[in-house]
């Protein structure tokens, strides 16, 4: 058994649609597949991985120094002795070979893509959902993974010559979806429109349906706590990065003013940036949640890692809600018990969103249970992996 190839497509998203922060006009995604020499049903068998949102390809970092290191690793030493098959901590420990701590960056989203590929190609060499083998085989696994996940609907961008009217469609449209939580991007606009815009969302809402915010990073700390003053009279399932990921002592000072729940996390690339928000952040373990996103910090192995570190600083895996929007992060959030995963109804096609058959329920979604992640299962996805699969 051993890996004959590992290809990679850039794949152009085109959205004129922002948040706070950036655009994502120009935003491009990696997809991957890891080949081998194995057939299931008179096909090779292969496994398939691509970056959440909001990061860019990583063509560079892929073809210049990590597929190389897992093509030319001796085949043997990617395979786990106990199950005599491919491994993706093995794969993912031959990719990081003479790579120094630290530096994390856009490498963290170029071993997440290939991690996640590995995933999906283990649970299809052991004929098994990936959620049931990370299940069992991660460290954080629970050892039965969910049978449902909650889930929740982002949205809510800014977009060009678009106002409240087509604002307030778009989120009963993911209403009408079965989803029972909603997300709205603030921070664009000023503070008066943005509690404008917030009003009238809440205002709509239907009885048992809820809303969060996200600035995505864009505030200082005074514009944060302002925010923080201002947003705490709502009530809001979460406030959601009102400041720089890596500004632990600004997002401290908004967690002394706001006593609503905080969330954020999306954007720290690994285990130790993870353990030192929850270290200095001023975040609380009750109400608080950490979105941490596998496809854009080193995959699930270093994930599930990341898992255990947090329940050592006293942070249950039931705080943990992952950015991203994919089917991967979904069945994460199913094998170890998390408190849900974010979604991305309509936006970002063909990445996000979830396998076709699985439709959302009173905010909840069932998984594929099929061999591997269920990229598959998703058709508006099939074309670029066919893509990949006819290299």
């Amino acid at each position: 058994m051993q890996i004959l190839d590992i290809r990679h497509l850039t794949v152009p998203i085109e959205s004129e649609m922002a948040n706070a922060y950036i655009s994502f006009a120009s935003m491009d995604v990696s997809v991957l597949a890891i080949v081998t020499d194995q057939v299931r049903d008179g096909e090779p068998v292969i496994g398939y991985g691509f970056n959440s949102n909001g990061r860019y390809a990583q063509p560079g970092i892929l073809d210049h120094r990590i597929i190389p290191r897992v093509l030319g690793a001796e085949p043997d030493s990617l395979i786990n002795p106990d199950t005599g098959q491919l491994d993706p901590a093995l794969i993912w420990r031959a990719a990081m070979i003479n790579e120094k701590p630290g530096g994390h960056g856009d490498r963290a989203v170029a071993v997440g893509i290939l991690d996640m590929a590995a995933w999906d190609l283990a649970a299809k060499l052991a004929g098994r959902p990936v959620q049931q083998l990370m299940a069992e085989r991660g460290a954080a696994g629970t050892g039965t993974p969910l049978d449902r996940v909650w889930v929740y609907a982002a949205g809510g961008y800014y977009y060009p010559d678009r106002g409240t009217s087509a604002l307030l469609d778009e989120l009963r449209g993911y209403l009408d979806l079965g989803y029972r939580t909603v997300k709205l991007k603030i921070g664009g606009a000023p503070l008066a429109e943005d509690l404008a815009r917030i009003e009238a969302v809440l205002a709509m809402l239907p009885d048992g349906a809820d809303l969060a915010v996200d600035a995505n990073g864009r505030f200082d700390a005074a514009t944060g706590i302002a925010y923080a003053e201002a947003l705490r009279e709502f009530p809001l399932r979460w406030y959601e990065e009102p400041v720089d990921p890596l500004d632990y002592q600004a997002l401290s000072r908004v967690a002394e003013v706001y006593p609503g729940p905080l969330a954020t996390g999306e954007n720290l690339l690994s285990r130790q940036e993870a353990v030192n928000l929850v270290r200095y952040g001023g975040l609380r373990p009750d109400r608080d949640v950490l979105q941490m996103d596998s496809a854009l910090s080193y995959g699930f192995t270093e994930y599930d890692r990341t898992l255990v570190a947090l329940a050592e600083h006293g942070w249950s895996a039931g705080r943990c809600v992952p950015h991203g929007g994919h089917q991967f992060n979904l069945a994460i959030a199913a094998a170890c018990g998390l408190a849900g995963a974010e979604s991305y109804p309509g936006i970002f096609e063909p990445f996000g969103g979830f396998a076709d058959a699985d439709p959302v329920v009173d905010g909840y979604v069932t998984l594929p249970q099929v061999p591997g992640i269920g990229l598959e299962q998703k058709a508006s996805l099939v074309p670029v992996l066919d893509r990949l699969r006819d290299r």
